[in-house]
This record gives structure tokens, C-alpha cells and sequence, in this order.
């Protein structure tokens, strides 16, 4: 029945574009139509023959509403059919304006289209979360201004006259910009960026361009400026390796709305479209599922995906009530007008399996008021597959974590496939706006690559609470980066890495069991608002020969006096301490290589770690001790995720403790060159309740309806692991556990942490000899959070049935289930 029903959806979509894309053919279109299409009333449609006035008329309305509206709810497209529009528009917040055509020249702006920062006096630093794509400007004026910073991409753009990246302030000084992005684009004559503090261009082609201020990076692109850096600090590199542009929305030659999806680049230079069209594949609008706010649901797009449709956003914001799973290769979901996702109950806002040519892009994900361990994932733990020859794609996707209110995530963008393609991340752990705090926003790293041969344009990190950048696989590339560290870290001491024994967590951290890695183009910043704190490196990589680093920058924005980034990368490069002297704000590196020969293996995974809760308040761990070629130096015990200490033997005691309370631990082998295993396998337990000890669950099973997955991960002591009824919570589901043997028990605690609104909404228990009579029930009552603590009279028994009395539209799960006498 779906089926068919997305098929006449589909159906429907098509026949409706093709009205929508020909309204007008015999006489002038009206105005009121451009927002009464396929994608919502927050997409507007011009078509040549509307009166220019009328056009302009629409977009100064909603420049008027997101001029100033950084944190709003309201996402606009603005999209132009091919011909000629004699119109000038300013563009705020949250604002996509796209070209229908084929190439870029197709649709022609002969007024002007323009970014300013007169809401800031000309500080366009905060210019944020709008874009531009496939269209040609020919300015009336000469020149285009777009004064932008973070998550502003150009694609696809031709500019006939100049380009100005930047703005002027009342007294007409060139107000500040912060980190701009530019792809596949043609400018005809100069590119000032002037007071733009650092730039990422790929494949583009311009008369000339104009100076740098800190770190600007030009990847492929036809005719650049000469490699100077650091003065002017331009990083040139001639080819970008591997790349896929962005898909796009246009209609095609009968008229159809489609999504062009340009081919696989290698060693590409210069723009995709300087002989004529991109080449790629073009793919009917009728096989997207189209997500609009106001009734896509998470249900509603994953049933499409499993159907095989691709995933088109409309703009708006989307509450999600589970993960949007991507399973299918070759899958492409494209954002328009900004679309926003938050994951409402701690869930991954979005995952990828291990799959071929996934693409997604023109997406704002924002983290919702539940801690989510990441927002988007990108292949499960542990991917192994080789996508060289399709690999996923990822542009112009843009992470927050807090700013426009609340938000948890431990990680936001995870990928851990390999081959994956990034082209312009902004992942941002707000330092301004609402929900903002060291203890109140908190997302400890930013990005974390797990994936081999990862190659990414454009990263942009900033402000999170630990590592900015984890880089984990080998092989990988990144190809210019931009990173603030934390504002408000509140003190030294809680800002310490290596075990507490060093000042801070450098911002670009590749792992010690990395072999192979290279960088180009790398800024990091400092303003430590709060207190006096230094980072002792802004980069630490191996020090082994196939890792290189090439131009490096340290900037001293601001800060208490006493803070200062001490070394560039590795303790090395001096360090930046005060806006005066120059020296005191700005120092480089121009070259690292790695020297290391070496001691390059790590240690042997430890195994068969247990947990044993003895008290209230401690727990025992033991482990099958690791070997190494050298010598194992120790071991590092981690604690639910965070490092809870170090041990030179194979057992430690975790003591301080909170009494009934689950904990997860994982333990890592390190040798004396820095090299570490991969993590053991998870060993969780609860600590002793106060005053009474948990039973021991050695033996027991456990039987459940309605019958899903496995009961017996309730009672394996490993969090990760989970028993759930795989349906809506509705009464009378239950699960019974056989102590196979009398005990005496006066409580228990049924844990869903981890998946936290699937608590039993409602709950009985009941205890049985035999399993099959019951009597009344020994306790009841409601579940109000992911923890349910059940007190009741001693009882003796050898059966324990918990019976669900409630209805919600979660699942009921259980990660574990514990009796306490």
C-alpha cells in the first residue's frame, strides 16, 4: 500500500512540475504562483515574464525578515527559471538562491545580487547560513559584494564584472569577514577580499585576486596567485585529487523539475562547466520524496528510502523522533533553503550505512535539548569496505550545537567509511546566542574520521569542548582548515589532555597510530574570553614520514591576559600571547614532516575486560594483558567515553562512584613511542545500591513478548547492548527473568539509557516459584526517565515478570535489568 501511494505522489509531483515549470509559456506569469509549487510555500519560483518589480518586491520581504534573524525558525529558497531578471536582492539568514538552468548562465541577474553587512556596521562576521548556486550576476553597478563568513558557499557562479568579499562600515574602513567558501565558479574580472581573514577556493577562475590576510587556499583553481605564503599567506595547490561537485535542482529540456548529480572529478582544475554542461547524471524529480516541514515525519522518509527514493528538503526545521537511515548506495539527499534537522530524543539525527555514492548536502544540523552521540554518522563503527571508484559525497553540510537554544552531541559529523569525499563543513559549538555554556552546549569533539583515504575541502571547526578534529584513519587529506578553540573554557584544570599531564586538546589532532596523512592550509585561533589558559599545541600528528603538514597559522584573537597558544604544532612554532607585538598574534610554520622510523605498532587489543561492581562505590576491572614488539608501558581505562585513568598493570579500581548507577568501560594498551591499541571490547555493570548489594546474574535467562531481538543483552552487563519490543509501547508487554535459583530481593532497576524516552511509561511486577502462577503484583507505578528504580517489601522468588501498563509511540527497550538484595 505505501508503495502505491508514493507512486501517485510521485506521479502527482511530476505532473505538477511540468504545470509549474511551463505556467507562463503563453503569457506572463503571475507573482502569485512563485510560491505555490511542489516545494512548499517557503520556496519561491520566478519565472522571466513575472514583472521585475513584483520579483523584487518578494525577495526585499524576505530580506527584510532575515536580515538580522541569525537564530529564527523561517528557511527560504529563492529559485529562477532561465532567462534574463532585471532585479536587485539583498540576501539574509537562512537563504538559498538558485538558478533553474542547466549551466550557470542560463539565469542572468542584470541589477544585482548582494551580501552586505550593514546590520553590523560592516562586521560580516556573523554572516552566516546562506548560499548561492548556478546562476550569472552581471551587475549594473560592476561589481558583486558578498561579505560572508562561516557556512556562505558560492557554487556554480558567474560574475561578469568584479566580486568583492567584504564590506564597508559608516566611515567606509573594510569591516571584518571570517571564512568563506567558493567552488566552480567564474569571476570575469577581480576578486578583493580585503579585510577577509581566510578563504577556501576550489576550482575557479578569475582576471586576479586581490591580497589575504591569514590563510587563504586555492585548490585547482585556473590561474592563482604565486605560492607565498606566510606573507601573503597563500597556499596553492594545483589539482583538487578527488571531487564531486554538488548535486542541483533545475528543469531539464521537457520542461521537469529534475536534480542534476555532476560525475567523479580526478586531479580536476578549473571549473566543471568551462566546455559546456557538467557531466553527471540528471534524475526525474518524481523519484525524490519531497520533505516539508509541516507533514514529512521521520517514519515518512524512512519508509521512502526503503522504497529506494532519494531525499529532497524543503526549508524549514524538522523535528526528528528517530534516525533518518540512508541504507541504499547511490542515494542522494539535497537540501534547499537551509533546511534544519534536530534530533528531539538523543538519537543520530541521520546515518549512512557502509554503501557506494551516497550523496548528501544543503543541511543544517542542529542538536537537540537530549545528548545525541552524534548528529550525522556516516557509516557504521568498524566500516571496512573499499569505495574508491563511488565514493560518498558530502557538501555545504553545517553543524550546531547550541545558538539558537539548547543542544547536546558528543560528536557531531562521525565518518567512518572509507573514500568519503567532504567538500565545505561549518561545525560550529555556539560561542554566542542562547543555550551557550562550557557546561551547557557541550559537544567534546567536532569532527571524527575513523575512515581510510578521507579527503575533505574546506573544514571549518570551532569552539568544542575537547578535540576540534579527531583524525583516526589513514591516508587522509584535508585541504584548508579553519578553527577557533573554546571561548569559555572556565580554568586550566579543566581543559587538560594526555591524562591531565598537558595544557589543553590541540584543535587538529591525528591520532598516534596514524602513518600517513597530509594537510595543507591550517588556522588555528584563540580567544580564551574566560580565564587564563594556554594550549600547549595547536596541531599534534605522528612524527613518522607519511605525515606532512604544509602552512600553518596561529592567531592570538583576543583573551585574558596570561592565555597564549604555546606551540604551533608538536612543540614546535613560537607562541601567540597579545595583539601586540605582530609577533605576539600571528605566528607560522611553514613545512612538518614527520622523521620517525621507528616504533610504529602498536600494542595488541586488550581482551576479556569484566567489570565487578564490589561496593556502592567501586568497581574492579581486570583484562587479559596486551603484547607489543616492544614493550606494553600501560594501559588507559576509559569511563562511559571519557578517560578515567591509567594503569601499569592489567586490573585497575574505579573508585568515587555513584551507588546504583550503570557504568561502561573500555581500556586501551599504549607502549613508550605513543603508540595505542584500538579500544577492548565494553564491559559494563551497576554499582551496589546503598546499603545493599546487586545480584549476581551469572546463569540467568529471560523471555519477553511481544518476542524481538535478544532478552538475554538485558542481563549480559554491556550498555551498548539492548532487549526491545521493536513496536509501540502498549499494555501488556512484558519480560520475565529466571534467576534459576530462590533469592531474596527487595529491588531492581530496569536501564534504557542510552535510548532515553524508552522507558516504560508505565510497569507491574510480579514474582512467581514457578513461572506460571503469579498472585498479585508486588509493585507498580510510572516511569519518569530512562532509569526505572523499583523499591518494594522483601520478597523470595526464583521468577520476576515486569509487565508494561502504559501507550506511547516509543519502543519500550531494556540495556539492563538488575535485582538487588
Amino acid at each position: 500500500m505505501i508503495k502505491k501511494v508514493l507512486s501517485v505522489v510521485s506521479v502527482m509531483a511530476m505532473a505538477t512540475s511540468l504545470l509549474t515549470a511551463f505556467s507562463g509559456a503563453a503569457g506572463a506569469a503571475s507573482i502569485s504562483d512563485a510560491n505555490s509549487t511542489i516545494f512548499g510555500p517557503n520556496v519561491y519560483v520566478f519565472d522571466p515574464t513575472m514583472p521585475a518589480a513584483d520579483i523584487e518586491n518578494v525577495a526585499t520581504n524576505i530580506f527584510n525578515t532575515q536580515e538580522t534573524n541569525q537564530f529564527g525558525t523561517q528557511r527560504y529558497a529563492m529559485l529562477f527559471k532561465p532567462g534574463t531578471y532585471n532585479v536587485n536582492i539583498r540576501e539574509g539568514f537562512y537563504t538559498h538562491i538558485g538558478g533553474l538552468g542547466q549551466n550557470p548562465g542560463d539565469v542572468n541577474i542584470t541589477g544585482g545580487l548582494n551580501v552586505d553587512a550593514k546590520w553590523a556596521n560592516g562586521n560580516a562576521t556573523q554572516n552566516f547560513w546562506r548560499s548561492i548556486e548556478n546562476l550569472k550576476v552581471t551587475p549594473s553597478s560592476g561589481k558583486m559584494r558578498w561579505a560572508v563568513s562561516q557556512a556562505a558557499p558560492m557554487r556554480r557562479l558567474q560574475v561578469q564584472g568584479n566580486l568583492e568579499l567584504f564590506d564597508f562600515d559608516s566611515n567606509f574602513n573594510a569591516g571584518w569577514a571570517s571564512g568563506g567558501y567558493m567552488a566552480d565558479s567564474i569571476v570575469s574580472n577581480k576578486i578583493t577580499p580585503a579585510s577577509q581573514q581566510q578563504w577556501f577556493n576550489r576550482n575557479n577562475q578569475y582576471a586576479s585576486w586581490g591580497g589575504s590576510v591569514w590563510n587563504t587556499v586555492m585548490v585547482g583553481d585556473t590561474t592563482p596567485p604565486a605560492a607565498t605564503f606566510p606573507d601573503p599567506p597563500y597556499t596553492i595547490v594545483d589539482s583538487a585529487p578527488v571531487i564531486r561537485e554538488k548535486p542541483y535542482l533545475y528543469i531539464n529540456s521537457s520542461g521537469q523539475y529534475s536534480v542534476f548529480v555532476p560525475s567523479l572529478r580526478t586531479n580536476a582544475k578549473g571549473v566543471s562547466w568551462a566546455s559546456g554542461s557538467t557531466p553527471g547524471t540528471s534524475i526525474s524529480i518524481d523519484q525524490f520524496y519531497i520533505a516539508r516541514p509541516e507533514t514529512a515525519t521521520a517514519a515518512s522518509i524512512n519508509s521512502a528510502l526503503s522504497q529506494g527514493m532519494h531525499l529532497l528538503f524543503a526549508p524549514g526545521i524538522f523535528h526528528l523522533n528517530d534516525t533518518i537511515r540512508i541504507t541504499n548506495a547511490n542515494t542522494v539527499v539535497l537540501g534547499i533553503g537551509m533546511p534544519t534537522l534536530i534530533p528531539d530524543n538523543g538519537k543520530i539525527a541521520m546515518s549512512v550505512s557502509d554503501v557506494d555514492g551516497v550523496n548528501i548536502s544543503g543541511i543544517l544540523f542542529d542538536a537537540g535539548p537530549s545528548n545525541s552521540p552524534s548528529l550525522l554518522e556516516v557509516g557504521p563503527t568498524g566500516s571496512s569496505l573499499n569505495h574508491a571508484s563511488n565514493p560518498t559525497s558530502l557538501q555545504d553540510l553545517f553543524f550546531r550545537v547550541g545558538g539558537a537554544g539548547a543542544g547536546l552531541a558528543d560528536t557531531d559529523l562521525k565518518i567512518n567509511s572509507n573514500n568519503v569525499i567532504g567538500d565545505h563543513f561549518w561545525i560550529w559549538r555556539a560561542d554566542h546566542g542562547t543555550g551557550t555554556g562550557w557546561t551547557v552546549n557541550v559537544s567534546n569533539y567536532g569532527l571524527v574520521v575513523n575512515g581510510n583515504n578521507v579527503t575533505i575541502y574546506g573544514l571549518f571547526v570551532e569552539h568544542h569542548n575537547m578535540y576540534q578534529t579527531l583524525w583516526n584513519g589513514n591516508g587522509g587529506r584535508t585541504y584548508f582548515y579553519q578553527s577557533e578553540i573554546p571561548y569559555d573554557v572556565p580554568n586550566q584544570s579543566s581543559w587538560m589532555s594526555k591524562n591531565g599531564t598537558e595544557n589543553g586538546y590541540p584543535s587538529y589532532k591525528v591520532a598516534d597510530t596514524v602513518t600517513t596523512h597530509e594537510a595543507w592550509g591550517l588556522g588555528v585561533y584563540s580567544f580564551f574570553r574566560d580565564a587564563a589558559v594556554k594550549l600547549n599545541s595547536a596541531i599534534e600528528v605522528p612524527n613518522v614520514t607519511g605525515v606532512k603538514v604544509h602552512h600553518m597559522t596561529d592567531i592570538w584573537l583576543s583573551g585574558t591576559a596570561g592565555s597564549e597558544i604555546t606551540h604551533i604544532i608538536n612543540d614546535t612554532g613560537g607562541r601567540v600571547y597579545a595583539n601586540s607585538p605582530s609577533t605576539a598574534m600571528r605566528q607560522t610554520v611553514a613545512e612538518f614532516q614527520g622523521t620517525g622510523t621507528g616504533d610504529t605498532q602498536p600494542p595488541s587489543v586488550p581482551a576479556n575486560l569484566t567489570a565487578t561492581a564490589v561496593s556502592s562505590s567501586q568497581i574492579n576491572l581486570s583484562w587479559t594483558a596486551s603484547t607489543d614488539n616492544v614493550g606494553v608501558s600501560g594501559y588507559d581505562i576509559y569511563r562511559n567515553g571519557t578517560l578515567a585513568g591509567s594503569s601499569t598493570s592489567n586490573s585497575y579500581s574505579d573508585t568515587g562512584l555513584t551507588a546504583s548507577t550503570t557504568y561502561s568501560y573500555t581500556v586501551k594498551a599504549k607502549d613508550a613511542a605513543g603508540n595505542v591499541s584500538a579500544a577492548s571490547n565494553t564491559a559494563s555493570t551497576i554499582t551496589q545500591a546503598a546499603g545493599g548489594t546487586v545480584l549476581d546474574r551469572t546463569g540467568w535467562s529471560a523471555s519477553t513478548s511481544p518476542v524481538n531481538s535478544s532478552p538475554i543483552n538485558m542481563l549480559d552487563g554491556n550498555t551498548t547492548t539492548r532487549w526491545t519490543t521493536g513496536t509501540d509501547m502498549v499494555p501488556g508487554q512484558y519480560f520475565i527473568v529466571d534467576m534459576k535459583a530462590s533469592k531474596t530481593f527487595n529491588k531492581l532497576t530496569i536501564d534504557c539509557t542510552g535510548n532515553n524516552n524508552d522507558y516504560a511509561r508505565g510497569y507491574q511486577v510480579f514474582v512467581s516459584n514457578d513461572g506460571t502462577n503469579w498472585g498479585s503484583a508486588i509493585a507498580s507505578g510510572t516511569g519518569t526517565a530512562p532509569l526505572v528504580t523499583v523499591n518494594f517489601p522483601a520478597n523470595t522468588a526464583r521468577y520476576i515478570k515486569v509487565v508494561q501498563t502504559a501507550t506511547a509511540t516509543n519502543w519500550w527497550s531494556v540495556r539492563e535489568f538488575n535485582v538487588y538484595n
